[in-house]
């Protein structure tokens, strides 16, 4: 135990899991004091529901990564499992704590209210708290009307070098001593599974060769489910996790960008900006956590059917590029984002279940979970914004448009892979012969559809136009509309 408690300042990491291009990093090693580097596994997250033992396996393969480099420098991160402010009242029996530096998270709103109890702590014992901007994202705004000029600006600054050599830094041994007074977590994982790996080198594997070769397709297959695995970036767990930077990423695509690859990369950077857009706007309207940003959508109820949600959550529904799309992402934790748009569409519309019952089980799915994407697409995808277009996506044409010769539903839905692909994208439309033709029956060996889509959609897109006029609705899209910039207004108007 360090008896005249040493003053030191700490890194606390949270969605930033990277040595490279963070500030936090940065600030704390000019300080010249000496550096600790803490992470925490709040129990507090660990329960909530939002989040799955893929997330945790994913940050304990980063922080994995992140001790090996630090090897080198004699240090590693102190790693444990509790509550922040409990950590830190701990740390101060070993060390007098002069700051703290971590970045700015755009979370839940439970790591909010963590945060604010945080700063409080930190005002209380005379600690200084530096928070940093993350990938461009500005607190406080009361609108967005020069924020993509801001955001661009930040995105061409200087990536930041970190040097970690001679560099005072709490020694290794240090660390492990002071661990015997924690809750110190297991960072194993487990080594087979169809997740990808967490850690920096390994983000930095999809993004060069994508950006070196799968590029080449993007555009083509973007929408298609199976085809998408390999030619979309799949760099948004390493961004959402913070593995890689989105300046990093950002101004990669910029270097290599020229006349020949100008559409697949530019419509890859266009994607960069509406991230950063999306989690822009979740940081000015939390409350969509919860319930619709349009206020005037609190009164649309819907009867909750928990043998339809049964349906949609096994991948069970009888609509086979439905069911093939979850049960795909339950075991990958990736879907391309059409496929995404659709579940959730889907079990908006056609299910006619309100989307808030979705969020969990679809949030625990998604390895790259990230707030500020999540809940405003939920929000959009539900048809309950007010101000986007209602868009309800139809599962067969998407079926037979995105996934024609049914590979992708063959492989993930292989009760029907025998029988000829019409039946694959619609079994449904069998003939009682056809069932004996092929030696299947309906309903046995794969469900009936759950619900009538034609049906179904009717009633969803008619009651939000009905919706869009209502008075309460009209005057909600002028309050959100305020908070846009002038191209967001012109898109915004454009899709009324």
């Amino acid at each position: 135990m360090n008896i005249r408690r040493e003053e030191i300042n700490v890194v606390w990491f949270k969605r930033d899991l990277r040595l490279q291009d963070n500030e936090a990093i940065q600030n704390a090693l000019l300080t010249k004091k000496p550096v600790l580097f803490l992470y925490v596994f709040e129990n507090s997250l660990l329960e909530d529901p939002h989040y799955n033992i893929r997330h945790w396996n994913f940050i304990k393969e980063s922080i994995q990564e992140l001790n090996d480099d630090l090897t080198a420098f004699n240090t590693k991160i102190l790693t444990v499992t509790s509550e922040v402010i409990t950590v830190f009242n701990q740390l101060q029996n070993f060390y007098k704590i002069d700051t703290v530096f971590s970045h700015q998270e755009t979370g839940l709103l439970k790591t909010y209210n963590r945060d604010k109890d945080f700063a409080r702590y930190c005002r209380n014992n005379s600690i200084n708290w530096v928070e940093n901007n993350n990938n461009g994202v500005l607190r406080g705004l009361l609108n967005r009307h020069d924020w993509l000029e801001k955001w661009e600006n930040f995105m061409y600054k200087p990536q930041i070098k970190n040097d970690f050599k001679n560099r005072n830094l709490i020694s290794e041994d240090e660390i492990t001593t002071i661990e015997n007074h924690f809750i110190v977590t297991d960072l194993e994982t487990p080594k087979e599974a169809k997740f990808q790996k967490g850690g920096s080198k390994m983000g930095w594997r999809y993004a060069n060769s994508f950006f070196e070769e799968r590029y080449k397709n993007y555009m083509n297959h973007i929408s298609k489910p199976a085809l998408s695995r390999k030619s979309c970036s799949r760099l948004s767990p390493y961004i959402a996790w913070g593995n890689l930077s989105i300046r990093q990423v950002y101004q990669k695509a910029i270097m290599l960008k020229n006349d020949e690859n100008k559409r697949q990369l530019g419509a890859f950077v266009s994607r960069l900006r509406w991230q950063a857009h999306f989690i822009q706007k979740f940081e000015m309207e939390h409350t969509m956590e919860e319930a619709s940003i349009n206020k005037g959508y609190h009164k649309l109820k819907k009867n909750i059917s928990t043998k339809y949600q049964k349906a949609w959550r096994e991948g069970k529904t009888g609509f086979p590029i439905i069911d093939a799309s979850m049960r795909c992402l339950s075991e990958t934790g990736y879907l391309n984002f059409r496929m995404r748009s659709m579940l959730a569409s889907f079990f908006t519309h056609i299910l006619w279940q309100p989307w808030q019952d979705s969020s969990h089980h679809l949030s625990q799915l998604f390895l790259d979970f990230e707030p500020g994407i999540h809940f405003p697409q939920l929000n959009m995808q539900s048809g309950e914004t007010g101000i986007n277009e209602i868009r309800v996506y139809n599962p067969i044409k998407n079926s037979l448009e995105h996934d024609e010769d049914a590979n992708f539903i063959k492989e993930w839905v292989p009760e029907l892979a025998n029988l000829p692909t019409a039946f694959i994208h619609q079994p449904y439309l069998m003939t009682p012969l056809d069932e004996q033709f092929n030696n299947f029956k309906l309903g046995v060996d794969y469900p009936k559809p759950i619900v009538d889509f034609k049906s179904a959609r009717k009633r969803a897109t008619q009651t939000l136009w009905d919706m869009k006029k209502d008075p309460d609705v009209l005057k909600e899209n002028y309050r959100i509309l305020k908070t846009h910039t002038l191209l967001d207004r012109k898109k915004l108007l454009q899709n009324q």
